[in-house]
């Protein structure tokens, strides 16, 4: 399954009525730490497709949504079960402990 590009519009669709949790990526095109996550956030799309849902959501487009989950700095990883936030992380994280932060 592909990253799913979120907006206020599809938000309550894709992550709040999601039937499997969320991976929810909070970033920005001008943050380097960002784009160094990109390639993990998409290895765990792909490999775990069908369990997870794995979402970005560019703050500079939605800054409402980034106010509104307390991100205050990026990249912030949030996982939402059953339409509320599970796990929360901070900064640029090795793919074993965004792993981790699915379970």
């Amino acid at each position: 399954m592909s990253v799913i590009t979120i907006t206020k519009a599809n938000f309550e669709q894709e992550v709040t009525n999601s039937t499997v949790p969320v991976l929810v990526d909070f970033w920005a095109p001008w943050c380097g730490p960002c784009r160094m996550m990109a390639p993990i956030v998409d290895e765990i799309a792909a490999e775990k497709a069908g369990q997870v849902k794995v979402c970005k959501i560019d703050i500079d487009q939605e800054p409402e949504l980034a106010m509104q989950f307390g991100v205050m700095s990026i990249p912030t990883l949030i996982v939402f079960k059953n339409g509320s936030v599970a796990q929360k992380s901070i900064g640029l994280q090795p793919k074993p402990a965004v792993e981790e932060l699915l379970k």
